[in-house]
């Protein structure tokens, strides 16, 4: 069962402005992940459903940031159906991101009241998943299938639209800056932020600064657009 309520999350993800994201098989690697997220400032984490047994990881990661990050919200990523969304929910999914937008999810998400954050590539999409209650979609991939020109076009007509870019985000100011600028809600980050030869060398103390000077950055660039 989810720890924060679906008001909680939402304020959250938008609050700090960024989502980070990612994967590993050994759940030790992934408690030492969300530690360092947890001190660099990060509320949130999405770990993605990438591999054999993520389902284990995954229940021991919420089991541990309970005890050791308790302000930490843990969802899942790369859910495409509803069987499997609700074997996460059970073992205390706090959102659910997909790359797809699949109606039978948005339904059991409603029903269980989780926030549902799923890929989008065009209005069209967008526009079905906002009426499904949709309040947060993910463009994926961002880069390719528009970047921030898309972003910019599709909230000329369609200002009340919430946007979460994954693909083609990076800590760099310039890009952040062009993101935010272009209306953004919030950005997902995987590998840019978290990366593998840090997680590899265990130099967790490399993501943890990492992430701090990210969410101040993003706070930065907020204050101006």
């Amino acid at each position: 069962m989810a720890r924060f309520d679906r008001l909680t999350v939402y304020n959250t993800l938008l609050a700090d402005g960024m989502v980070p994201l990612f994967y590993h098989r050994s759940a030790d690697t992934a408690q030492h992940v969300v530690t360092a997220l947890a001190e660099g400032g990060s509320h949130v984490l999405e770990f993605t459903n990438r591999g054999d047994f993520a389902i284990d990881v995954f229940s021991a990661l919420v089991k541990y940031a309970a005890q050791a990050c308790p302000q930490m919200i843990i969802g899942v990523g790369s859910i495409e159906d509803a069987p499997t969304a609700a074997l996460f929910l059970a073992h205390g999914a706090n959102f659910v991101v997909g790359p797809n937008f699949n109606p039978d999810l948005a339904r059991l998400c409603n029903r269980r009241k989780i926030p549902y954050l799923p890929g989008c590539g065009s209005v069209t999409e967008i526009a079905i998943a906002e009426e499904a209650g949709v309040e947060i979609v993910k463009v994926f991939p961002g880069s390719s299938v528009g970047g921030t020109g898309f972003v910019r076009d599709v909230l000329g007509p369609r200002p009340w639209t919430r946007m979460m870019p994954t693909g083609g985000v990076n800590p760099e100011e310039a890009n952040l800056r062009a993101w935010f600028e272009a209306g953004v809600a919030c950005v997902g980050m995987g590998s840019k932020l978290i990366q593998s030869e840090w997680i590899k060398a265990g130099n967790y103390q490399a993501i943890t600064d990492l992430t701090r000077s990210t969410l101040n950055l993003i706070r930065t660039i907020r204050t101006k657009v």
